[in-house]
């Protein structure tokens, strides 16, 4: 597993550019200046690709244009990391213009979630370099970093840093007046372990190397030319795979066939563990439970399940990094969350 080198604050430079959708509303360009300004002040240069500042239905533009700009800032070696703009829907659709081989050449970080899994995910599994499944770049235009933001960062720039419980979390999507403001943060974070092939009590430690990404974005991929997840999971079998794994706008229903699909496609074959977020929008046409829903799929696996954790759309999130060896220890009540780069 390749990892990348840190972002060095005082010499180097992080590119912003828009694989999946751009900024278009001038809160996205308040939030943008914001960003830029904030990271700017650590000790940083930012560079924004022209998609950046684009949009036409969900797209920063065409699928050639957003490779092309993808890979002119990954392959630059004044570059130190590259950071998605934001989310969106149809990021698959510039996947047949990214040449991995060239990819594969240049060590970089590349950041995002969300729509982002298209390119955090096929960049591990294909050229075997680890990213980072966290904030798009607008989420550093907050003035008051959350505790979340500032270990997103520290783990960007390298240091070690154990992540721990965050107490609540953001139950939805809200528009701000100004843009840097904090997170609505109403609601109690509560992990579940709902199965563990160990005992029946609440303590659990799971380690793997770590996988993964906004489900939704996953099936899309699965028995495509970019899905190497076989071979990936081949490679690293002494390692096992711990895999992440959250949802944008998957029901139960879909949720369920859709963890079957990836079991009977061999992607779970290794598998240590599973770790699911909390769900951005949910529902059911069979009155099936969240939980039900993932058991249903995953049960015979006979392996650690926990779900609502903090990962993808329902701030705050964990720093996921895809490809590092991981250690998530959760007692019932606390977690703790770290990595190993072997």
């Amino acid at each position: 597993m390749v990892y990348p080198e840190f972002i060095k604050c005082g010499n180097d430079t992080i590119a912003v550019t828009a694989p999946s959708d751009g900024n278009s509303s001038e809160e996205d360009y308040r939030r943008l200046d914001m960003a830029v300004k904030n990271i700017e002040d650590r000790g940083v240069h930012v560079t924004l690709t022209a998609n950046v500042k684009t949009s036409d239905k969900g797209r920063s533009s065409d699928g050639k244009s957003r490779a092309e700009q993808f890979m002119s800032v990954w392959e630059n070696e004044n570059v130190s990391a590259v950071i998605s703009a934001k989310g969106g829907d149809f990021l698959m659709e510039m996947l047949p213009y990214v040449d991995y081989d060239r990819v594969a050449t240049s060590h970089k970080w590349f950041q995002g979630y969300s729509d982002n899994t298209g390119l955090t995910f096929t960049i591990t599994t294909i050229a075997d370099i680890a990213t980072i499944y966290c904030n798009n770049f607008n989420d550093y235009a907050m003035k008051n970093w959350h505790r979340s933001i500032v270990g997103n960062w520290d783990i960007l720039c390298g240091k070690k840093i154990v992540q721990t419980s965050f107490d609540k979390y953001q139950n939805g999507f809200f528009e701000g007046e100004n843009g840097d403001e904090d997170y609505n943060l109403t609601e109690e974070v509560c992990w579940k372990l709902v199965s563990s092939h160990e005992n029946d009590s609440d303590n659990v430690k799971l380690e793997g190397r770590l996988l993964g990404g906004c489900l939704d974005v996953l099936l899309n991929l699965v028995g495509t030319r970019f899905d190497k997840v076989r071979d990936f999971c081949n490679k690293y079998k002494n390692d096992g795979i711990l895999w992440y794994l959250e949802s944008f706008s998957l029901g139960s229903e879909a949720i369920e066939r859709g963890l079957w699909q990836l079991n009977e496609a061999g992607w779970f074959d290794n598998a240590r563990g599973f770790v699911f977020g909390r769900p951005a929008f949910f529902d059911s046409f069979t009155d099936t439970s969240y939980e039900e829903a993932v058991m249903n799929a995953l049960a015979k696996l006979n392996v650690p399940v926990i779900i609502n954790a903090d990962i993808g759309h329902k701030p705050p999130q964990l720093t996921m990094i895809n490809g590092a060896l991981c250690n998530i220890e959760y007692d019932g009540k606390s977690y703790k969350v770290y990595y190993n780069y072997k």
